[in-house]
């Protein structure tokens, strides 16, 4: 009986290295999949955000999903991979071949197309940019306006 729970014991034992093995090895490709990911962007020379725009994902579960923070999704993958249908999927998913597809032709206009959508996910992001400094600047010359009044007031009951 000793035996047995001994022997029993022992492949549990066994199991649970197999299991951290694979896990360790599933980590790996996740990483790896996760920098071929950003070799896209680069590729593109796309901001996180706007790249997650071109794609149709949330830029911040996004960019969870690049820093590590939330998993990577099935979703995430299959976006990257029906909106930019010249990335590779065998080169994405296992990091094999190349990351382009061989160029078929395309239809006539194509490139300047995603070349202006490209455009302007990267204005869209300056946009919000300025609109966040230009509520900023609103807020503090509301608060000048007002320290003015008080000193104003002052001066003229003094």
């Amino acid at each position: 009986m000793m035996m047995q729970i001994y022997s029993r014991l022992r492949e549990c034992a066994n199991l649970k290295l197999k299991l951290f093995s694979h896990l360790r090895e599933f980590n790996f490709y996740k990483l790896h999949m996760i920098t071929r990911i950003k070799d896209i962007i680069a590729y593109y020379g796309l901001s996180t955000r706007a790249f997650a725009m071109k794609c149709g994902l949330k830029d911040n579960t996004f960019s969870n999903q690049l820093n590590g923070m939330r998993e990577l999704s099935l979703t995430t993958v299959n976006a990257i991979l029906f909106s930019n249908e010249e990335i590779s999927a065998e080169w994405l998913l296992r990091g094999k071949g190349s990351m382009l597809l061989q160029k078929e032709e395309t239809e006539p206009g194509m490139d300047k197309l995603k070349s202006i959508v490209y455009t302007i996910a990267n204005l869209q992001d300056e946009i919000n940019e300025k609109t966040v400094l230009t509520q900023r600047l609103l807020e503090e010359n509301q608060k000048l306006k007002g320290e003015l009044a008080m000193l104003k007031n002052e001066r003229n009951i003094g």
